[in-house]
């Protein structure tokens, strides 16, 4: 694959600008709902609200739609990869019914709102396949098409894709999207304005009172605000309030993308994902010129534990080439999840005790309809109304998670390895002279652990090398230039500052 010197980031960021930043809060604000986060579960929820007459704010840390739903590969589907097989038989057959369900509505309520607010956000309908190459899949594919179909997809196996290489089988779906969810988020915003409702850039949530009502402590960079509230949706991503210990429930995963022009004729139609080679996922974007934009997913690793990133694009590169010949690659980005343990989102009440706070997260990599499929439930619990398969993502479940027990070991394994490994002695990286322009280590400064990284001009910028959510060890990321926490999945930029939660603070300066 050639490369340009000059590679952009995220495409979607890149052909949707953001605009003026929408001001933090001048003062103290008091609404019905405050919506904690502007990606698509944030955005989709104060959609909602507002529509239903309740008077709602949106706070987000950084820019509307840029973080995580502003990097995603922006797929609608109900199909997620090989849940339904796992759900029928964890959550039983009304629970994969509820599943899907719930998605395809998502998915259908989607394509309504961008019809009806006039949205040109280049939505496509297209099948959606899960794909093996491995002849010993086969069986896990035909079970997985089963599964779906009695959940109530329009689902089948298959041995024939569009994919320019063979395949041993793969799961078709039919009637699913996929969208350019910038357009489509920028509009569902301006309609927020439309209907009374506010948004708040560069607005951080640092602090929650939970009551009747509910307070909150906003920082900007030029004041420190309190916003008053009836109702909270913490809807970012990862919660960035501890209180549930929902971290002990979630795995960050983040992964890579690159992205090339073809020809339309080269473009196989459809949407693909396979498990395999550390996940491969693969679709297709209008241009203007009429070609399409490769889109190519993968390479999957846990923030601060990924080894060389840069080669891990490399690799990512050299599939693209192998399977769809030489191409010349424009874009690459990476892109941020967060798994549950039992395979199911976390939507609804933060906590046990919750009565007006609610929280959506664990989307599993599938957050653009899980996000939307949130939006409309946490709508319809705030304002009282009934919804089928609020249970099936009740945070406050115990049985899924006493089934999943062997996932939550490993899970607290991980973390606990990487939290008590950063503490060793032996573990001691670079010395100082040794980091090269443009990258960065972990060293002993004074007996002290802290992050040093050398930009490209051979100044050094020394930073505290504990996270400062927990405390675990954080990595540095050369490709993307960010330290990154292998714990929870926190990440910060070369000066500290917080890039993604759930960790609040940035990481403290030290002088070398």
């Amino acid at each position: 694959m050639e490369q340009q010197a000059d590679i952009h980031g995220s495409y979607w960021l890149q052909t949707a600008p953001p605009g003026d930043p929408a001001l933090p809060p001048e003062g103290p604000l008091t609404v019905d709902v405050a919506v904690v986060g502007a990606g698509i579960a944030g955005l989709s929820t104060a959609l909602e609200l507002a529509r239903r007459g309740r008077s709602v704010a949106v706070l987000e840390a950084d820019r509307i739609a840029a973080g995580v739903t502003g990097h995603t590969t922006a797929k609608l589907s109900a199909q997620h990869t090989l849940v339904y097989d796992h759900l029928r038989r964890t959550r039983g057959p009304e629970g994969a019914r509820l599943y899907a369900r719930s998605q395809t509505e998502a998915i259908r309520h989607a394509a309504a709102i961008a019809e009806e607010l006039g949205i040109d956000c280049e939505w496509e309908d297209a099948a959606s396949y899960t794909y093996a190459e491995d002849p010993a899949r086969t069986d896990l594919l035909k079970a997985e098409a089963e599964a779906a179909r009695e959940a109530g997809l329009p689902a089948e196996f298959v041995t024939e894709t569009e994919l320019p290489f063979p395949v041993a089988g793969a799961v078709r779906v039919a009637d699913q999207a996929q969208f350019h969810p910038r357009k489509y988020l920028l509009a569902v915003a301006d309609a927020i304005r439309r209907l009374g409702g506010t948004l708040h850039e560069h607005s951080r949530v640092t602090g929650l009172h939970e009551g009747d009502p509910c307070e909150l402590t906003v920082e900007s960079p030029a004041s420190v605000t309190k916003v008053t509230a009836g109702a909270v949706v913490v809807a970012t991503h990862y919660p960035v309030f501890d209180r549930a210990l929902l971290f002990t429930r979630l795995s960050p995963r983040r992964e890579l993308v690159v992205a090339a022009p073809v020809e339309a004729g080269r473009a196989p139609r459809g949407m693909y994902i396979t498990p395999e080679r550390n996940t491969r996922s693969v679709r297709t974007a209008p241009l203007p010129d009429g070609r399409r934009l490769l889109v190519v997913t993968g390479e999957h690793f846990t923030p601060g534990a990924g080894g060389d990133v840069e080669e891990r694009f490399g690799k990512l590169a050299g599939w693209a080439t192998e399977h769809f010949g030489d191409l010349d690659l424009t874009h690459r980005w990476a892109t941020q999840d967060n798994e549950s343990t039992d395979s199911v989102p976390l939507v609804g009440p933060l906590h046990p005790g919750s009565r007006n706070v609610y929280v959506a997260t664990g989307f599993n990599g599938w957050g653009m309809s899980s996000g939307i499929m949130a939006g409309r439930m946490l709508g319809d619990r705030i304002t009282g109304r009934d919804c089928p398969w609020e249970e099936l993502y009740d945070p406050r479940r115990i049985a899924s998670v006493v089934r999943e027990g062997a996932a939550f070991l490993k899970h607290q394994a991980d973390v606990a390895r990487h939290f008590v490994g950063g503490r060793l002695p032996t573990a001691t990286g670079s010395a100082v002279d040794e980091i090269a322009p443009g990258d960065g280590a972990v060293v002993r400064v004074s007996g002290e652990r802290c992050a040093v990284h050398r930009d490209e001009a051979g100044q050094l910028h020394a930073l505290s090398a504990r996270c400062t959510h927990m405390g675990c060890v954080v990595a540095f990321n050369r490709a993307e230039q960010a330290w990154e926490c292998p714990c929870h999945g926190s990440r910060f930029d070369v000066q500290g500052k917080v890039v993604q939660g759930p960790a609040q603070r940035p990481l403290e300066r030290k002088k070398l």
